[in-house]
């Protein structure tokens, strides 16, 4: 009985952190279209996001050494749209 609630917990905390890494990866999204529509990027800090897409990298590492999808496919998808803001605030400095 004792491994059939570990079973049960461990897939509640799939479920858990797939919608939290969802929901954060989703959250980027609207800052990165409107980067690429309006190129404005006066207000993004280049410190925050260089040292936010580095911690992304990191994040991404770690589910790697877990094999834990959830934190793989959310990271993977979190650091590319991160990249994308942080290569336009390089490319278009204010």
């Amino acid at each position: 009985m004792h491994t059939n609630f570990l079973s049960h917990f461990d897939q509640l905390a799939i479920v858990f952190g797939s919608i939290a890494a969802f929901c954060t990866t989703v959250a980027f999204v609207p800052q990165v279209i409107h980067t690429i529509k309006t190129r404005d990027v006066s207000g993004i800090s280049l410190g925050m996001y260089s040292t936010f897409s580095f911690g992304v990298l990191m994040w991404l590492a770690y589910g790697i050494m877990l094999e834990s999808w959830p934190m793989i496919l959310a990271n993977s998808v979190t650091f590319t749209l991160t990249a994308v803001v942080l290569a336009m605030k390089i490319k278009y400095r204010t």
